[in-house]
Order: C-alpha cells, then sequence, then structure tokens
C-alpha cells in the first residue's frame, strides 16, 4: 500500500472540550488506484485530506506514505517526505503570474536540487503527458481554466510522487471540462502508478473511481465500488 492511514483520530478545540473532525479512521490506498472521498461539507474530507498530506500530525493512529511511517518524524523531515513522496493538487491552480507552464513544473524541481536541463525536460515530458505540449511557453492568463488546471496537476507530479491527493479538482469547472480533469487524473494514475485519493462532491464523476469512500461524522465507510 502506497498510502496507509491506521485508526486516525483528529480533534479540535472547541470551547471548553474537542470537536472530532476524524474518527479512528482506516484507509488504504494502493499504488495505481482511485480512492474517491466524498461527504457533506463539514464531514471531515479536508482533515482527511490534510492528514494524508502531513499537514497536519493526527492525536492518535499512523500514517504511512510511499512505504514511510510519518509517526514521531520531524517537520524538516516531513517536509522532505511531502516534497519527494506526495503530490497535492490544489483546489485552485495558484499559479504563478509571471512564469510560463513550463516554469510553474521547473521550480519544483528546482527546490528539490535538480539542475535546469534536467528539470525542463521533466516539465515538457509532463506537460506532454496532461496534453500541454503546445502550451509550455504560455502564462496563466494565456490558458483556459482546465488547461491551468492540466498544468496544476502536472505539478504535483513533478518529482515523481508515490502519493497524489486531489482536493476538488472540478469546483471551477464545466461538466465537460471537469469530466476530461477527472479522466486525466484516472489515466496518470494507473499509468504512473501513484497510490492517489480525490476527494470531490462530482458524484457524476465517481465511476472513474477504482473505489469509493465516504466521510460522515469523521468516519469512513465504503460508499460504493466503481464498475
Amino acid at each position: 500500500m502506497s498510502l496507509h492511514l491506521t485508526d486516525v483520530t483528529l480533534t479540535y478545540p472547541d470551547g471548553d472540550g474537542r470537536l472530532t473532525a476524524l474518527d479512528r479512521v482506516t484507509l488504504d490506498v494502493p499504488r495505481g488506484s482511485v480512492t474517491a472521498v466524498v461527504g457533506p461539507s463539514g464531514s471531515g474530507k479536508s482533515s482527511l485530506l490534510a492528514v494524508a498530506a502531513t499537514l497536519i500530525t493526527p492525536d492518535a493512529g499512523t500514517v504511512t506514505v510511499d512505504g514511510a511511517d510519518t509517526t514521531g518524524m520531524s517537520r524538516g523531515e516531513l517536509a522532505d517526505l511531502r516534497r519527494r513522496r506526495i503530490g497535492i493538487v490544489f483546489q485552485q491552480p495558484n499559479l504563478l503570474p509571471s512564469l510560463t507552464a513550463a516554469e510553474q513544473l521547473q521550480v519544483m524541481a528546482h527546490i528539490d536540487g535538480r539542475g535546469h536541463r534536467a528539470a525542463r525536460d521533466r516539465a515538457l515530458e509532463l506537460l506532454g503527458a496532461v496534453g500541454l505540449a503546445d502550451q509550455a511557453g504560455r502564462r496563466p492568463h494565456q490558458l483556459s481554466g482546465g488547461q491551468r488546471q492540466r498544468v496544476n496537476i502536472a505539478r504535483a507530479l513533478m518529482n515523481d510522487p508515490g502519493v497524489l491527493l486531489v482536493d476538488e479538482p472540478t469546483s471551477a469547472l464545466d461538466h465537460e471540462r471537469g469530466a476530461a480533469v477527472i479522466r486525466l487524473i484516472t489515466r496518470l494514475t494507473h499509468e504512473r502508478g501513484t497510490a492517489t485519493v480525490l476527494v470531490t462532491h462530482d458524484h457524476a464523476q465517481l465511476a472513474a473511481a477504482d473505489r469509493v469512500t465516504e466521510v460522515r461524522d469523521g468516519r469512513l465507510s465504503l460508499a460504493a465500488t466503481a464498475g
């Protein structure tokens, strides 16, 4: 399993007490598969994603990312783990206005210490994989919403992560463009062998997932199996 959460409990301060965001959640995401996570607002989806991304440390339980047990890791070790083993596709692309599509990706490689030529080659390869080979020199304002989201996905894959975490990638897209983005994520997951968690409100796209789980009141249950 490339992503494994075991009996994870997460609470937040709430007045004089604690609010339970995740209640003994266990989740296994095999390499090369997409697990979609659905649930109403406030159910714990965002908390689940944050714990899986090692951005929040749970009160109890363990998180194993691409074979690495994160229990007891320092902030620096967790940051290194995220940089090398976790790709995150945020709800909004948040691309830097002054950089071209290729440069958006190259920044990630430079942070990881790669040379310019290797970073450029990797960026162009990934832009080709998401269907944007001919858009490498364009800046965000020259791209459509769907194209910007494709750059966002390619950027998350830049350092060849074992785990891909995707947060509401279709929220700002119409149905057709949203469906194309989901198909792209699914294809890249299967081709590149990532363990992908897809948080979404778009139930129309769930058939593309290998498994669908539901978060409700901080608890996780199998909602459906894609066919």
